[in-house]
């Protein structure tokens, strides 16, 4: 078992750990029509992750044209060059299904605000 998990270790992708359901991503997917390659962005909200490791994947939904789309994606594969997280949302569930029922204003979700704490300055020693 542990010879399984050495080879999925060398397949997954550092950098796209950071956002969970709720989250508005850009995912960049490369797509390839015929002999050309291209890279579409697929925008919409994270409405869930599952499994893990190599085998995980996460799906996107987004309206177009009035008409509600979801896109599974594996989580590490070579055809997505990259995920931009635009907001985090601010949710109190793993799976975000509601969503599909629900249209226009009441589909929106609050956004996570995050406190930045300034940086203080080193303390000034007094002169003596």
């Amino acid at each position: 078992m542990d010879a399984i998990r050495l080879i999925e270790a060398a397949q997954l992708k550092k950098d796209r750990q950071g956002f969970a359901p709720g989250d508005q991503v850009r995912v960049h997917v490369k797509v390839i029509e015929g002999e050309k390659e291209r890279t579409q962005v697929f925008e919409g909200t994270v409405i869930r992750r599952r499994g893990e490791g190599a085998r995980a994947s996460f799906t996107v939904r987004r309206i177009s044209y009035g008409v509600g789309v979801e896109r599974t994606f594996p989580l590490h594969s070579p055809r997505i060059e990259r995920v931009d997280i635009t907001r985090h949302g601010r949710v109190r569930r793993s799976k975000l299904y509601y969503l599909r029922d629900l249209a226009g204003k009441a589909a929106r979700l609050k956004e996570k605000r995050v406190g930045v704490v300034p940086a203080t300055a080193a303390p000034e020693t007094p002169a003596e």
